[in-house]
């Protein structure tokens, strides 16, 4: 089913003075699954709405299979859209949700009939195709949603946070549903969603946007290890990436020594990477994943506080540590941990896995490890209390 791309050039909105999107350019190749993913507010809707024609831009140019269809009508655009409600019709079965679209469209009752069967075995929705929607679960009603995207057999699909409405099993199961789909389908497709799960499990490609900037655009595991400045690091990840205030202490071909704020122990960090953007004396910020920090000797380590919440997941626990002088840091560790709340524990980081970010948040170079190398390990620092 793989039909034309997208290409978005310097899409621009505006409501009044207030500016939505700026400046978005972006390449989605056929076939490809891209989800947008940003916070409330960054504008990610308004992209979709204006892809479907359902707003119209004040500057730039969209491009679906190569036709400019910035002006086109949105039924003439080629593209199927999936809401975040199902919006299926109480007193249709699901056939007749499904082909209502192509029905509109004065289409044969054969060839609707032919298009509703070939997407129900997509969907394996075949034994429900007689019911009505009140006779189906949260995860079948989307599923007929979706289908009613496949008979419109369209260039592009739009997903606009599908799954919002479904609770977390429902959400997961449905994640699985769609990567098949994409799979089987080999459909071009265009996904939004605050869910960054959902972005790093389902896409091919990422965008990240905030407050109508693209900020990154990549395969969702090299945004993760080389994340292009201090927003996307905090926003991939979940629990989130750990910041702790620091400086440049020094420099030397290829590496940098780094010292935390407030610390008056131990040497300083040793990171391997480019220092082209780095200057002695220079406020950084240090950033450190949950899963890249272990628990150590309180005397010992690059830092230590006390321990203020253990949340045990099963596979594996989440462990909150308070230092003094500095925000709380968290800690992810194996489900065996015997670790528990007001122990006082250090933390020991490997500095391979690193990041840094000047005073603007753009990164400092990056990790070593984000090809799977290993850098020279960092010196110990102690964090005063």
């Amino acid at each position: 089913m793989t039909r034309g791309g997208l290409a978005l050039e310097g899409l621009c909105k505006r409501f009044g003075s207030v500016e939505i999107l700026r400046d978005v350019q972006l390449e989605v190749a056929p076939g490809d699954l891209i989800v947008v993913v940003g916070p409330s507010g960054c504008g990610k809707s308004t992209l979709l709405r204006l892809v479907a024609g359902l707003e119209t831009p004040s500057a730039g140019r969209i491009r679906i299979g190569g036709r400019d269809v910035t002006a086109v009508p949105p039924a003439e655009r080629g593209i199927a859209m999936v809401f975040q409600s199902y919006a299926l019709y109480p007193h249709m079965t699901v056939a007749q949700n499904m082909g209502f679209g192509l029905k509109m469209q004065g289409r044969p009752k054969a060839e609707i009939a032919e298009r509703v069967a070939r997407a129900a075995q997509i969907l394996q929705l075949g034994e429900y195709l007689d019911r009505k929607p009140r006779a189906l679960s949260g995860g079948q009603r989307q599923r007929v949603a979706i289908g009613r995207a496949i008979v419109r057999d369209p260039e592009i699909f739009l997903f606009d946070e599908p799954l919002s409405n479904l609770d977390a099993a429902l959400r997961g199961q449905m994640r699985v549903e769609i990567a098949r789909l994409h799979a089987q389908l080999g459909a071009t497709m265009l996904y939004v969603t605050h869910d960054q799960v959902e972005a790093m499990t389902l896409a091919s490609t990422i965008v990240i946007l905030n407050a109508g900037r693209v900020e990154q655009v990549g395969a969702p595991m090299e945004l993760y290890r080389r994340p292009a400045n201090r927003f996307v690091a905090g926003f991939l990840g979940a629990p989130r990436m750990n910041f702790v205030p620091a400086h440049v202490v020094s420099q030397s071909p290829g590496a940098l020594l780094i010292g935390l704020e407030g610390a008056t122990h131990g040497s300083p960090l040793r990171l391997v990477r480019a220092t082209e953007a780095a200057q002695v004396g220079m406020p950084v910020t240090l950033g450190m994943r949950p899963e890249h920090l272990r628990l150590a000797d309180a005397a010992a380590s690059l830092l230590h506080g006390s321990v203020t919440l253990v949340e045990r997941l099963g596979s594996e626990t989440l462990v909150y540590v308070k230092p003094e002088g500095a925000e709380q840091i968290t800690v992810k560790l194996d489900g065996g941990s015997a670790v528990a709340r007001g122990d006082l524990v250090g933390l020991q980081v490997d500095a391979a896995h690193c990041h840094l970010f000047g005073p603007d948040g753009s990164a400092i170079g990056a990790p070593s490890d984000a090809t799977g190398q290993s850098a020279a390990a960092g010196a110990n620092v102690r964090v005063a209390g």
